[in-house]
């Protein structure tokens, strides 16, 4: 597991994704562009399968990355539990871009709530953030098939989200799939959960992209 510091970012014309430093972790830095998402048992492949939003993927194959993450959510969120010093976290989820997926295009978030459960120190609040209107899927935007709703912008977050009252006062940690530093989009909900009144934030992501020190 690696650690880094995601630091205040801004729009160009100076409104804030972020007002704050927040410390931030990953499981394994993510290569793109070099077909190593078609590697199984990468991380790349783990976070490609699970997506489940290009290629179709079978019951099997989804169930094979779902234990592949829930080893890797049991090996770093207990140390990351223990690096933040607080007792307990809650565990939410950044939500997808889309209010409508199919089920099986929502095996991360279950496989977190399910070891969020299982895993002593940690409360679910996976559902504690949900998606009410749809914004552009990044991942696919630059090929034209980002779908309906806008990119990244300060504030995006709240705008397009409910957020349940339990955040309020309470030490999160905010997980997503994939950490990249230029998108702004976990800066973002990471500052929603402050605006909602959080206690604290820290984030884990299972990977990142190359670009993050």
């Amino acid at each position: 597991m690696y650690k880094f510091t995601i630091t205040p970012k801004t729009d160009n014309k100076g409104n804030y994704y972020l007002k704050r430093e927040v410390q931030g972790y990953f499981h394994s830095k993510y290569e793109s562009g070099a077909g190593q998402w078609r590697v199984k048992g990468s991380i790349e492949n783990v976070i490609c399968t699970l997506k489940n939003d290009i290629t179709p993927y079978t019951e099997e194959e989804l169930q094979n990355v779902c234990n592949k993450l829930e080893i890797i959510l049991k090996t770093d969120l207990p140390q990351v539990l223990k690096l933040s010093g607080k007792n307990s976290l809650v565990v939410c989820v950044v939500p997808r871009a889309k209010v409508n997926y199919k089920p099986n295009q929502l095996y991360f978030k279950k496989t977190v709530s399910k070891v969020a459960n299982q895993l002593p120190g940690f409360i679910d609040g996976s559902e504690y953030i949900k998606r009410v209107k749809d914004t552009k899927t990044t991942h696919r935007a630059r090929s034209g098939h980002g779908g309906n709703g806008d990119m990244p912008y300060p504030g995006i977050t709240i705008n397009t989200c409910d957020f349940s009252k339990d955040v309020m006062g309470k030490d999160i940690m905010l997980v997503d799939d994939l950490y990249t530093n230029s998108v702004n989009i976990d800066e973002d909900a990471i500052q929603a959960l402050f605006d909602k009144g959080a206690n604290s934030v820290v984030f884990y992501s299972i990977g990142a992209k190359l670009g993050v020190k």
